[in-house]
Parts: structure tokens; C-alpha cells; sequence
């Protein structure tokens, strides 16, 4: 007879993968390795998407110029994200490896590796993006009123990005070894600071001063940072899979020539689909400064939705890399199919949430009309591709995982710089849709990656990828 108060499974997995329960994931059902993994990684996105909203919300209180200086330098912190993550590919997959392979000594001296040029990267960057905020702001074509207001908000941005470069890196190591858990609790942590500290310093609540747009930026250099230090700790002090000891500390220049190898290729692959988004910008930016608002506000909302689907995305990836350094290609492919599917189910529920509630949604933003209708309608349009988007989103995430960061660079050439952008520009300077060119361009475009990238993976030249 059933013990009636016995655990249900699926809440035992639950508590499993949110401890961070040490599991194999190269052999057993592969339904419940993509549970253990997904469950942390969703979560770690879903606070990062909170964060984006959160943000997004008190600033907006500021009116439209300080809204438009968020997505003017989100565009220019784009740069950061995409070496930073072009980086974590490279870390995430030779990592997997590793720990596929059963070689943790190995695994800890590649996260080693990747710190090391992360640290190197994020410095120099750090540096050059304070020094230049005025000047690239006016490079992106914002308004006289942007400048004014958010000159402070941008140096504080760029000049803290080192703590968002080595946050990419460290996490992306702890998913690559399968500890899924350790890298959600420290976004968790470093977002909660930020989403607590935000309007405490945006508004000058209690003792804190108030600063305006700039207290966002303050608050959110302040969080990742702390975030950052804790992940240091718990590489170097924790009981994962992935512990970094004294001797793994030495620079090894194979390792790094390998990393380099992977993250140039990766570094391209994310910069075709950034350097995308910010002429896209600039395109939008043509429209005023209310269109521009909306834009950012439709696209954190978009981004709300995505970020916890990339983290299916990152489950296949450890899935990939583990399955193939256990010399398991089909097991691999296997898990790259089912994370699909349910990548698919989950975003295309929440596409129609977005198509049905888009009004309310919005209206929780922003009560200017002129930047409610932009977001209104560029949300609506974006959402009708959101099962292709996410089914896009784990096969590019599988490359990436087997170390075959060439093949989605090609892909993304050619989606985005051959196609969206010629497309943008002419619906954008010749047809009467204005602001809304722009966002049927994404949904087009992400839609075409999806079917891109299914029929390459198909060929199966990713399984013989060696690292």
C-alpha cells in the first residue's frame, strides 16, 4: 500500500534541483536531467526578467527621456553582454565537456582559464565605457533632453560592467558543470539587491539620496557586484560539482588558446544579433523620443518572456556538452528535441497572454499615449512568434553547447544582417507602418532563424565537434 505522505516525484525533483542535489546527468531519463537543470536556470532568467521589468517600471515614473536613456544604454551595454557572453559559450561548453568526461580537475582549470580573460576583458571595457559616455550617447542619436538627463546614468552603467562581464562568466561555468543551482542563487541575490535598492534610490526614499535615473544605475552596479563576490566564494569555498583550488590558479595558455578559439566565434555570433538590435534602435530612435520609450518598454517585456526560455535553451547546452563528453551523441540529441517541445509549450502559453492582456499590461508602464500605443503594438506583434523564438532558442543554445559556435554565427549573418536589417530599413524609410516596422522586422526574422537552424541541426555535423 502507497504511503500517503509520501513525496510526490515531481515535487522531490523540484526540491532537488533547487538544492542543487549532485546528479549524473549523462546517463538515467533524460526528461527529469532537463527538469534538474532547467528548474534553477528558468528561475535564475525569471529574476533577471523581473529585474529588466522592475527597472523599467520606476524609471519610467521619470517620464520619457530617462526611459529612453535606459535603452540607449542597454544598447551600448550590449556591447559588454556579447563578449561576456560570447565568452560564457566558450566556458559553458568545455566545462561540459569536461564533466562529461568525469575530468572535474579539468573542468575547474578551464573555469579558471575563462576568469582569467574575463577579468582582463571587463577591466578594459569598464575603463573606456566611463570615460566616452557622453560621446557614444551622441553617437546613438540621443535627444538633447536624453543627454541631459542621463550623461551620470550611462558612466555609472558602462563603468560598473566589469561585475555584469565576470557575472556572465562564473555562471555560465557553474551551469556548464550541471551546478545550476549555485548560479541562480547568486543572480538571485544580486537582482533582489537591485530590485530593493532601485526605487529607494531613484526616488530618495528614507535616508537614501535621491538621484533620479542615476539610482538605477548606481543600484545596479552595487548588486551585481555583491553577486559577483559571492560567486567567487562559492567557486573557490563550495561543495559542487565545480571547485576551484590553488594549484587550478596558473595560467595555461592551451586552455586559453582553446577558449579564445570557441568564444571568438561565439563573440561574433552574439555580436551579429547585437550590433542588429542597436541599429535597430537607431532606426526607432528616428521616430522621436515617446517611440523610442515604447520600444524599450514593449522589448523589456519581451525580454520578461524570453530570459526564463533561454534557461531551457541553457539546459540543453550542459545536456549537449555532458552527453558528448560522455560519448553519448544520441543521448544528446534526444534532450535537444524534448527541451524543445517544452520550450515551445511554455512560451507559446505565454504569447497569448501577452496577445490577449497587452493593454493592462502595458498600462501598468507608462500612461503617456503616445509611448503606450508604440509598446502596445510592437508587444502584440513580437508575441505572434514566440513558439518559433523559443523553439530558435535551444537549437542555437545546442550548438553552442557542443562547441560548435561556427554554425549559428552563419545562421545569424545571414537572418540578421542579410535579411532583418535591409528589411527594417526599408519597411522603417518606405512604407506607412513607422514605429511598427521595426518590430515586424524581429518577428519575421526570429521566426526565420527557427527554421534555419532546425534544418542544420538535423545534418548532425554538431556531434562531431572535438574540444
Amino acid at each position: 500500500m502507497a504511503n500517503a505522505n509520501a513525496t510526490p516525484h515531481w515535487w522531490q525533483d523540484v526540491r532537488d534541483a533547487l538544492k542543487g542535489t549532485q546528479h549524473d546527468y549523462t546517463t538515467g531519463s533524460i526528461g527529469r536531467a532537463i527538469f534538474l537543470l532547467a528548474i534553477p536556470m528558468v528561475l535564475e532568467m525569471f529574476m533577471e526578467s523581473l529585474f529588466a521589468l522592475s527597472d523599467v517600471f520606476f524609471v519610467a515614473r521619470l517620464g520619457a527621456a530617462a526611459v529612453a536613456t535606459v535603452g540607449l544604454t542597454e544598447s551600448m551595454m550590449i556591447v559588454v553582454y556579447t563578449l561576456a557572453m560570447g565568452l560564457a559559450i566558450a566556458g559553458t561548453a568545455l566545462v561540459a565537456r569536461r564533466v562529461g568526461e568525469k575530468d572535474t580537475d579539468g573542468a575547474a582549470r578551464a573555469a579558471v582559464q575563462a576568469l582569467w580573460l574575463g577579468a582582463t576583458a571587463s577591466v578594459v571595457l569598464g575603463v573606456l565605457g566611463a570615460w566616452f559616455a557622453p560621446e557614444l550617447l551622441q553617437l546613438m542619436g540621443a535627444a538633447p533632453d536624453v543627454l541631459a538627463t542621463g550623461t551620470t546614468f550611462t558612466r555609472v552603467m558602462l563603468g560598473g560592467s566589469g561585475s555584469a562581464f565576470l557575472l556572465f562568466v562564473i555562471n555560465a561555468t557553474f551551469r556548464g558543470a550541471g551546478d545550476a543551482a549555485v548560479s541562480m542563487r547568486v543572480l538571485w541575490l544580486a537582482n533582489a539587491i537591485n530590485i530593493v535598492l532601485g526605487p529607494l534610490l531613484i526616488f530618495g526614499v528614507g535616508p537614501f539620496p535621491e538621484m533620479g535615473v542615476t539610482g538605477a544605475a548606481v543600484a545596479t552596479t552595487i548588486g551585481r557586484t555583491t553577486g559577483c563576490t559571492l560567486a567567487l566564494w562559492k567557486l573557490t569555498n563550495g561543495s559542487g560539482r565545480l571547485r576551484v583550488r590553488a594549484h587550478h590558479l596558473t595560467v595555461e595558455l592551451d586552455t586559453i588558446g582553446r577558449l579564445l578559439q570557441l568564444s571568438v566565434n561565439a563573440t561574433f555570433q552574439v555580436l551579429v544579433g547585437s550590433l542588429s538590435w542597436m541599429v535597430l534602435i537607431r532606426l526607432m530612435a528616428g521616430f522621436g523620443s515617446a517611440a523610442m520609450a515604447g520600444y524599450t518598454i514593449a522589448v523589456r517585456m519581451v525580454m520578461f518572456a524570453l530570459l526564463p526560455a533561454w534557461g531551457l535553451g541553457n539546459a540543453a547546452a550542459t545536456m549537449v556538452g555532458q552527453a558528448l563528453g560522455a560519448r553519448d551523441p544520441a543521448r544528446a540529441e534526444q534532450a535537444v528535441w524534448q527541451a524543445a517541445r517544452y520550450n515551445v509549450a511554455f512560451l507559446g502559453l505565454v504569447g497569448v497572454v501577452f496577445l490577449t492582456a497587452t493593454p493592462w499590461i502595458i498600462g501598468a508602464f507608462t500612461t503617456e499615449p503616445a509611448v503606450r500605443d508604440v509598446a502596445v503594438n510592437g508587444l502584440r506583434l513580437m508575441a505572434w512568434g514566440f513558439p518559433l523564438y523559443a523553439f530558435g532558442m535551444v537549437l542555437t543554445q545546442a550548438f553552442n553547447g557542443a562547441g560548435d559556435t561556427r554554425t549559428p554565427t552563419r545562421i545569424n549573418i545571414g537572418v540578421f544582417w542579410l535579411f532583418e536589417l535591409p528589411l527594417a530599413w526599408v519597411l522603417a524609410k518606405h512604407s506607412s507602418l513607422g514605429p511598427s516596422a521595426i518590430f515586424v522586422s524581429v518577428m519575421v526574422s526570429y521566426s526565420a532563424l527557427a527554421a534555419v537552424s532546425a534544418l542544420l541541426f538535423r545534418r548532425g555535423h554538431w556531434k562531431l565537434q572535438q574540444l
